[in-house]
């Protein structure tokens, strides 16, 4: 019997052939092997969670049509085919087939039934099964090829790109794509738009290319999309006041591609330039971030879409359904495709997060002796929270909290800091610069609005990835959508986020991916953690557990805080004319205390309390491990060792949760081990040093004096440091005697790998 890999190489890959899969045997047919289409969650220590992998993709004229389930010969055919389902409902195709090489069997999703066939389709037949007879139009612009370069699109990118194409090309012509932030979708507009061209679509229905509006409400995205395009290079123009003085006042007609603001296009004489253009002039119109403000009846921006009617409206936003943005869901009507931000992190496209919630002891202020106006009149003697920085401004307070959010970052690490307004956010800068350990002038700057170009040439610094100042931002609205920096690793939350709406695009500056970031870290000084619970973002909403707590000076919370998974985006108090600027009494300023509280979240993304998490952790066990024999083979052997630690991980408890729950049980001394065994079987937990006195010293002392002392050694790092000493016997080798060489004089690596497990086995055997 063939195992697997020989199975599709000698029976397979030959029947595929001898059906037309193939470029030599069928023209447009692709067949692709081991697909991997999702790298896995980010887990802390650059380990990725399971991987998502298709045994083959069979594409025909550009579409994915079918995924192929592979077994060994003498496996059941059908096999794996109930994982292969879940990969095709993903990937969105509808045909999966299951083989072991000697039988094959079909099943459609779209009816819902199978059978045993004799051999697979050809690409025509399966083509047609799938879709039948689809009108010329439809098929030119859909079976067009994607841009190919650098970077190939992911696998909701062509779910998106195909599902916008496939309504364009019915006659659609108001389109919604909501995708998490983060998740690229210039790239994705680039993609529809490069199709669109080079398949010559037009509203007029004619061969000529289309013209294309991409609008954004701010310079810098717009810039970035023009970035995007750039494959289309020579058929792009920027619609600015700069363009259009070139122009001597003429607007910019000889080109493809336009790329504009609202303001710009309002912009103009004794007429927006918007005028200048026939109504008729494009074919399809792009607004990013369409949630804005793109659809809303009062928006001046509506005037710009209305003007354009005859063109599609193609609207792109990170930003589900909710009652502060039906304007947006009744223009476009619902997405034809939605990619939400949990998805995003569980497929490793997007980063995890952690959560810091700051409390004071000045969260609330009550007019005491002592305190002086400085500036207004104090219309009430007491303010709560959201009254600061709105109505009253207490620089003291406001030092405070930024040497909070100071000494819980690594200030070498990018920053964000959302600030109430403008004046806000200057003030915050200045009190970064005073207590920073950096020595660099431009460690901290803001960016908003007022700073125009400077503010834009600090924002370009900060994007940039090579550059490690400006290492701090400080803003208020400018740096919610957007701005695309991958290496921020602290998002600070210095006011309340007063829509889901904001909270997930400012959730979304830290989320994007970036070599060696594992997580990111949110500061919340506002209680802003509400939103973590919405029913939007995982199921219903939940209430976020509070201690109530003060943890003097000097006594902060240790515990760590947990990945989290989140959502969305905008809306704010405006800011009145006037403030009440107080000065606060020395001694108010010598009294005010903070805590630094954990928010635990469980496998499913849902914020709990620590009873809560422990609970969840106790019903997910029994997945992983039948009985304490079970769990005693798969822990003392590192391979089923480290499969186990990364399953768990995939449920929302990787190593550092894990950490966590032992200081829970109060069980630092002890292995992960002991704490899994106690909370899933009650049973008592031993410390790694009594482990280490159970272990039987006499059958160690039988082995050659060297492979004595290396084991001493191990068992000595095991009870310092817990388990994770015993995943890598390289390392260890390393550690203890420089190289690796040293194991020839131990009887070799095999032998010496063997004494490795078998003292593993030892340390668990009780």
């Amino acid at each position: 019997m063939r195992n697997e890999a020989q199975t599709r190489a000698e029976l397979i890959d030959p029947a595929l052939e001898l059906s037309g899969w193939g470029h030599n045997f069928t023209q447009g047919s692709r067949v692709a092997r081991e697909v991997v289409f999702a790298d896995g969650r980010k887990i802390v220590g650059g380990v990725r969670g399971k991987q998502k992998i298709a045994d083959y993709i069979l594409s025909y004229k550009n579409q994915q049509l079918a995924i192929i389930e592979a077994k060994k010969e003498g496996a059941e055919v059908t096999q794996g085919l109930e994982q292969a389902k879940e990969y095709a409902q993903i990937l969105q195709v509808r045909f999966v087939y299951s083989t072991n090489g000697r039988g094959v069997y079909e099943f459609d999703l779209q009816t819902g039934r199978g059978e045993l066939i004799n051999k697979f389709p050809a690409p025509s037949e399966l083509y047609q099964k799938a879709f039948g007879q689809r009108e010329e139009l439809k098929e030119r612009v859909l079976a067009e090829p994607f841009h190919r370069s650098h970077y190939e699109p992911r696998y909701y990118q062509e779910n998106a790109i195909m599902a916008a194409l496939e309504v364009i090309a019915e006659g659609k012509d108001r389109v919604l794509l909501t995708l998490a932030t983060g998740t690229g979708k210039t790239f994705i507009a680039f993609q529809i738009t490069w199709k669109l061209f080079n398949a010559r679509w037009n509203r007029r229905g004619d061969s000529k290319r289309p013209r294309v509006l991409f609008l954004a409400d701010r310079n810098v995205l717009a810039g970035q999309a023009m970035g995007d395009f750039n494959p289309l290079e020579k058929d792009l123009v920027r619609v600015n006041g700069e363009e259009i003085r070139k122009r001597n006042g003429k607007i910019p007609t000889n080109a493809n591609i336009f790329f504009s603001i609202y303001q710009a296009m309002l912009g103009g004489g004794e007429q927006p330039y918007y005028l200048d253009y026939p109504p008729d002039f494009f074919d399809l119109v792009i607004i990013d971030e369409c949630h804005r403000g793109g659809a809303k009846n009062e928006s001046q921006w509506r005037e710009i879409l209305n003007y354009f009617q005859s063109a599609v409206h193609l609207g792109l936003t990170a930003t589900p359904k909710r009652d502060v943005n039906t304007d947006t869901y009744k223009y476009f009507g619902e997405p034809v495709y939605i990619y939400s931000l949990k998805t995003g992190i569980e497929d490793g496209f997007l980063t995890p997060f952690k959560v810091k919630k700051i409390s004071t002891t000045l969260d609330e202020l009550i007019w005491r002796p002592g305190d002086e106006i400085v500036e207004g009149e104090m219309e009430r003697d007491f303010y709560k929270k959201e009254d600061f920085n709105r109505i009253i401004i207490a620089p003291e307070r406001e030092e405070e909290l930024v040497k909070i959010m100071l000494s819980n970052i690594n200030q070498q690490e990018k920053t964000i800091v959302f600030c109430r307004d403008e004046s806000h956010a200057l003030l915050v800068r200045d009190l970064i610069n005073k207590y920073k350990a950096s020595n660099d002038p431009n460690y901290c700057v803001r960016v908003t609005a007022s700073e125009g170009i400077l503010g834009d040439h600090f924002l370009e610094q900060f994007q940039d990835n090579d550059k490690t100042i400006p290492a701090i931002l400080t803003t208020s609205q400018k740096l919610s959508t957007g701005v695309d920096a991958r290496n921020v690793r602290n998002i600070v939350l210095m006011r309340p986020v007063g829509s889901m709406v904001e909270f997930k695009q400012i959730v979304g500056r830290g989320i994007r991916v970036f070599e060696g970031k594992d997580f990111f870290t949110i500061l919340d000084f506002y209680d802003n953690t509400k939103h973590f619970a919405d029913s939007e973002w995982d199921g219903e909403p939940e209430e976020v557990i509070e201690t109530g707590k003060i943890f003097k000076k000097g006594k902060k919370e240790t515990k760590l805080d947990f990945d989290g998974l989140v959502n969305d985006s905008l809306d704010e108090t405006p800011e009145p004319v006037k403030k009440l600027r107080v000065r606060l009494s020395p001694e108010r300023i010598i009294e005010i205390d903070h805590m630094v509280e954990t928010i635990y979240f469980d496998g499913q993304g849902k914020p709990v309390n620590a009873e809560e998490f422990l609970r969840s952790l106790f019903n997910s066990l029994p997945d992983f491990f039948r009985s304490e024999e079970d769990l005693r083979r798969i822990w003392a052997n590192p391979e089923t060792r480290k499969e186990l630690l990364v399953k768990l991980a995939e449920r929302g408890f990787d190593q550092e949760k894990l950490e966590t729950l032992q200081k829970l049980v109060k069980a630092e001394d002890s292995d992960v081990f002991d704490v899994l065994q106690f909370i899933a079987f009650a049973k008592e937990m031993k410390t790694r040093k009594e482990r280490v006195i159970g272990v039987n010293f006499g059958q160690i002392r039988n082995l050659s004096e060297g492979e004595e002392e290396f084991l001493l050694f191990v068992l000595e790092k095991y009870e310092e440091e817990g388990h994770q000493e015993l995943n890598d016997l390289t390392a260890l080798l390393n550690l203890k005697y420089g190289n690796v060489f040293v194991a020839t004089q131990m009887g070799g690596v095999d032998k010496l790998r063997e004494d490795f497990y078998f003292l593993q086995k030892e340390i668990y055997q009780g």
